[in-house]
């Protein structure tokens, strides 16, 4: 709200530039000894103006009120004074040698305004100085511009502070009630346009929030009262819902954007659409109740609805414009945070639609996984885990980290983990898999840099591959509950280009767990990144030593405990975790032979499959895994011109795997009648639990799975 200055004539007497001049008033009311009004200047109620005392030799100014009237002067009501005529009570004369010590200007008086009386005899000001409660029903409005001017200030400051929509909606509540008014109804629009969204549908009103004074206030001198309304008025005014016809009265309103008092005729035709059947108690209050638009950037977004019960003071136009600023500084704000929502609503969809929605659940292995944003302000990073079936029962884990916390950040994120993901499927070795990755990286820019570890686990072999690009080193938890960094070359980050990557292959004991994590996990403002390993290998151990040496910790709950590491201050950057367990296949589990690509290689291959199904106890699998078995055994003949493996694996399904050299994946097509073949793979896809094919560096592996109940 802009306040235009009101400029006084200066009075006669007095120095424009003496800084006592603004003390004075003009107005003349009736002085307080009784006077006539026209014998003697006084002041304007509330101006709190001081006399202004004469100095020595000077005349005092008209309107002082206790200057002597000098002889042959005329007064205010143009009647002369009397030279011999006593002059006003203590009054000095103007010879008098003048005070040194003028007294202050003591607090100003709030002016009451019209139709407020005093309650108790006193002061409105002083009674508001003094932070005394008022009586029931006595209000607390803003009575001089300047209360106006800071209520504004404050409210908007207020509204200002909020980032999402409850936040502001709220803020407007709560600076209005009960300062401007005793309740408040806000409405916005169901649903709320974004930007520049240009909505299709009607124009629906939604009650957001309802705010209201309390049933009692607490004052200095104790608990005091207040009068509550009816339900029938403030409690239940108002509907949930509400459709605004085009061409309506509330319509009309609603365009006109200005806040308007409900005892207009606008207004009284338009509250029965917006309150239902309660808007009688509004309609017949008079002025109080104020109805204001709330207008974003490009249209209207809702309303709000002021109201003063009845037995306080009505509202008066000035408060149009403390509304009109209230509802400008609300409607700007919801606009503001309806877009930040959505842009942190797309980063956050961003960010979670490239990370794996779900963790896979390869065969020997099991997975849990954790993903925490540096803060809800910044919710998008570049880093990312996955975990990926591998032929053979293997699977490839992976995480990595991008530099920064941007929407490009997640952007290269997504390109490279899609990367992974393809490299992935050829089965080349991690170090190659971490080499094209760099290429990859180079060729999206100059300065994209991320690091990434590689890891490939072999749950028939116990044995872990492992290709770094300089990222923290895993650390392994033991089944004894020995935690220990493992020793891995540290390899340059993704995108320096022309580095070669080595892989280093360890050992993967059953019972043991393998954690793999972001930088930020482990370093900080707080602690450099080898302070912050050392401490997770110390978390790790101990973590351990609470289910003893024999029983490994839950995964999940080890995951947490990981977590609850971070102190105050540790939250620097995205933190992404993957825990693995390795519960690997034990040799008595596999079965793994060499066929020659021969005529006689599928007989063979049924005969080896049931002898295992047998020493397996597996019987009654043995005719479908028979039928299948000779299905894919004889696609390979056709074509291979290397020796065929075959692998049976006994887990928690029976998993069968067929090996040639040739790169070309089978594609399951419909037979006609009169075709000699190509059934195979329809057997296999209507028998089996789960089929697939992948290419390998040496060629290809088909695979399906039985269920063993």
């Amino acid at each position: 709200m802009t306040e235009q200055p009101t400029f006084e004539p200066p009075q006669a007497g007095i120095d424009p530039a003496d800084g006592r001049g603004a003390l004075l008033r003009a107005s003349t009311p009736s002085h307080p000894h009784g006077a006539d009004d026209t014998d003697t200047p006084s002041y304007a109620p509330g101006a709190g103006a001081l006399p202004v005392q004469a100095r020595a030799g000077e005349t005092p100014p008209a309107g002082s009120g206790t200057t002597t009237p000098t002889p042959g002067t005329t007064t205010s009501s143009g009647m002369d004074n009397n030279p011999a005529g006593p002059g006003p009570e203590h009054s000095q004369p103007a010879s008098a040698e003048p005070d040194t010590h003028r007294p202050r200007p003591v607090p100003e008086g709030i002016p009451v305004q019209p139709g407020a009386e005093p309650v108790d005899g006193s002061d409105g000001g002083q009674e508001r100085r003094s932070g005394r409660g008022l009586a029931p029903g006595r209000p607390t409005p803003m009575r001089r511009d300047g209360d106006r001017l800071r209520f504004v200030g404050a409210a908007t400051r207020r509204i200002a502070r909020g980032l999402d929509l409850d936040e502001i909606v709220m803020g407007l509540c709560r600076a209005t009630v009960p300062t401007f008014s005793d309740a408040i109804l806000v409405y916005l629009r169901d649903p709320l346009p974004v930007g520049d969204e240009r909505p299709v549908g009607p124009l629906v009103l939604r009650l957001r929030r309802t705010d209201r004074i309390p049933q009692e206030r607490d004052l200095e001198d104790g608990i005091l009262p207040v009068p509550v309304p009816d339900p029938s008025e403030l409690g239940t005014i108002g509907t949930e819902l509400c459709e605004v016809q085009p061409g309506s009265a509330l319509a009309e309103v609603l365009r006109g954007v200005r806040p308007v008092f409900t005892d207009t005729p606008a207004a009284r035709a338009a509250l029965p659409e917006l309150l239902g059947d309660n808007s009688e108690f509004v309609v017949s209050s008079g002025q109080r109740a104020i109805l204001a638009p709330l207008r974003g950037r490009r249209r209207v977004i809702g309303a709000a609805l002021f109201l003063r019960r009845p037995d306080r003071i009505p509202f008066d136009p000035d408060d149009l414009l403390v509304a009109a600023q209230l509802a400008t500084h609300s409607a700007l704000g919801i606009d503001k945070a309806v877009l930040y929502g959505r842009e942190a609503y797309i980063a956050d969809e961003l960010q979670r639609a490239m990370l794996p929605e779900t963790l896979p659940r390869p065969t020997g292995v099991r997975l849990a996984s954790r993903y925490l944003p540096a803060a809800e302000t910044a919710r998008v990073g570049g880093d990312w885990y996955d975990a990926i079936p591998l032929p053979g029962s293997r699977v490839a884990l992976v995480v990595g980290d991008v530099m920064g916390h941007s929407m490009t950040s997640a952007a290269i994120m997504g390109q490279l983990r899609t990367t992974a993901l393809t490299l992935a499927g050829l089965d080349l070795p991690p170090q190659e898999v971490l080499h094209h990755l760099d290429e990859q990286a180079q060729r999206l820019g100059t300065d994209r840099m991320a690091t990434c570890l590689y890891a490939v686990y072999d749950p028939v072999a116990h044995r872990i591959t492992v290709a770094n690009a300089g990222h923290p080193p895993p650390v392994l938890l033991h089944l004894g509950g020995r935690a220990e960094v493992l020793r891995v070359p540290p390899g340059a980050p993704i995108g320096v280009g022309g580095v070669d990557f080595e892989a280093v292959e360890l050992d993967a004991p059953a019972g043991a767990t393998l954690l793999l994590y972001t930088d930020g996990l482990v370093e900080s403002r707080l602690r450099d990144v080898w302070t912050g390993i050392e401490q997770l290998r110390e978390k790790l151990a101990a973590t351990a030593q609470l289910t003893g040496p024999d029983h490994p910790p839950p995964l999940e709950a080890l995951c947490d405990e990981v977590l609850d590491m971070l102190g105050p201050g540790d939250r620097d950057d995205d933190i992404a975790l993957l825990a693995a367990r390795f519960d690997g296949i034990a040799p008595s589990d596999v079965a793994y032979w060499y066929l020659e690509p021969e005529e006689m290689a599928p007989g063979r291959a049924r005969r080896l499959a049931r002898q295992a199904l047998s020493r397996w106890g597996l019987e009654e699998l043995s005719d479908s895994m028979e039928l299948l078995v000779s299905e894919v055994v004889t696609n390979a003949v056709r074509y291979a011109t290397r020796p065929i493996t075959l692998r049976l694996l006994r887990t928690d399904v029976l998993r069968c795997e067929v090996g040639d050299d040739v790169p070309q994946l089978p594609r399951l097509r419909q037979a006609r009648a009169t075709d000699e073949g190509g059934r195979g793979l329809y057997l296999v896809n209507r028998l089996a639990r789960r089929w697939g094919a992948t290419r390998l560096s040496t060629g290809k592996v088909v695979w399906f799975e039985l269920n063993r109940t």
